[in-house]
């Protein structure tokens, strides 16, 4: 145990000056730059001291040439876990092998759930392309890099500049292992911590950890989830129009739930039409692009209303998933779309109850559908949430099911009086 021994003391020096540094972001901005300089200096003694060491443990391990109880790859393991920054595993297509707990914190996504899906789903759609490419470089042996990009943009009220990364990239070969990987260990630019970091592992969507018990800020938001509930079920009962209806039920899901709302309904001739969209504040110019759009050109739109089918999308890779603008642009890009909820507005077959426990749909299309965005600084839409989206959407289906009877039933009455009066 005495190469983990000393390998434990230098990864404790190591945290200590980490330490420091973090305390040294007080000081004014003339000091910033050297700060700076001696946190890359650290990141790049993470990368090629401290995991080198790391391989030689673990090899000397395999060989038995350590006299140890066996236990020292869980060591390792744990101490790779304990890296006090973010440092992540990738392969040469920059899909995620390993991430540690500092990583995770920082993307906002469970290491379990990350593992083989692209990192480039969790920064910004004008970094991916840059980043990929480094990724693929170093992988084939052409150098350490270093390069700066940024996590998907934070809510519109947020600093801008708190979701920019300093990245170094190094190549990187695992003991057993016939394929190379890429090291890369992230920090942040900016002084100003986003809030993805704050949010904790508590509130990850996606990520599978799950424990024995719910915990406070889990109990926190199921209740959260069943007041969004009651809520929409009381302004779809005072609605006295369709028209009225989905403007309340957007208004109720609208910033508590998602920063997009938008409901495409069906006409009585059967095109789908824009009837709602609700976007953040400061976002008017992409919410008139959005309001513009067919839907009958938006995917999952396409899939939800004629199909009955739903989408849920987290850091979704397809740009083309929400269709484009008139000016050709993604939607998805322009609204840095961290997750995406896509649900028909299907009215149930028989009674209510019964249709929600055997998850049977209508038959024919649907009657529209609804469509929740959420951006990047936002926790992912999760499972449990999409269920409770796709409740609120069966009550709104009913809703505007019934007027459109209501209607049919008085346009009859109308003309049955007109002929009995002819």
């Amino acid at each position: 145990m005495t190469g983990v021994n000393e390998f434990g003391t230098e990864l404790a020096d190591f945290r200590r000056r980490v330490g420091e540094l973090k305390s040294a972001r007080a000081l004014p901005d003339t000091e910033s730059q050297s700060t700076l300089d001696a946190a890359l200096f650290e990141l790049q003694h993470a990368a090629d001291v401290l995991w080198p060491r790391y391989e030689e443990l673990i090899a000397a391990g395999r060989r038995g040439t350590d006299q140890t109880d066996g236990r020292e790859p869980q060591v390792l393991r744990a101490l790779f876990q304990r890296l006090p920054v973010p440092v992540v595993l990738l392969d040469r297509d920059a899909v995620v092998r390993r991430m540690n707990t500092a990583a995770s914190e920082l993307f906002g996504i469970g290491a379990g759930y990350a593992s083989g899906r692209s990192l480039t789903g969790s920064l910004a759609h004008s970094a991916r392309a840059a980043f990929r490419s480094q990724v693929a470089a170093v992988a084939r042996d052409e150098g350490s890099r270093s390069l700066r990009v940024h996590l998907l943009r934070p809510p519109y009220t947020e600093a801008p500049e708190s979701r920019e990364l300093r990245v170094t990239l190094s190549t990187l070969r695992t003991p057993g292992s016939q394929r190379g990987a890429v090291l890369a260990v992230f920090q942040l630019v900016a002084h100003t911590v986003p809030s993805v970091l704050s949010s904790g592992r508590s509130g990850h969507s996606g990520g599978g950890q799950t424990g024995p018990a719910p915990t406070l800020p889990e109990m926190t938001r199921h209740a959260e989830l069943l007041d969004l509930v009651d809520d929409m079920a009381a302004e779809l009962l005072v609605s006295a129009s369709a028209e009225e209806a989905v403007g309340r039920a957007a208004a109720v899901l609208h910033r508590r739930f998602a920063d997009w709302v938008v409901v495409d309904r069906r006409c009585v001739s059967g095109i789908l039409r824009r009837s709602e969209v609700l976007a953040p504040a400061g976002a008017e110019e992409i919410r008139e692009a959005v309001a513009a759009q067919n839907p009958a050109e938006v995917p999952v739109v396409i899939d939800a209303a004629e199909r009955g089918a739903e989408t849920l999308l987290v850091r979704p890779e397809d740009s083309e998933a929400l269709g484009r603008d008139a000016m050709g642009a993604p939607v998805l890009a322009r609204a840095e779309v961290s997750s995406l909820l896509c649900v028909p507005l299907v009215a149930p077959p028989g009674p209510p109850g019964r249709e929600g426990r055997t998850g049977r749909r209508a038959e024919g299309p649907a009657l529209g559908a609804l469509t929740l965005l959420r951006s990047g600084g936002r926790n992912a839409i999760g499972l449990a949430e999409a269920g409770v989206v796709d409740r609120m959407a069966r009550h709104l289906a009913l809703a505007l099911g019934r007027f459109e009877r209501a209607g049919t039933e008085t346009a009859e009455s109308v003309a049955e009086n007109a002929s009995e009066s002819a």
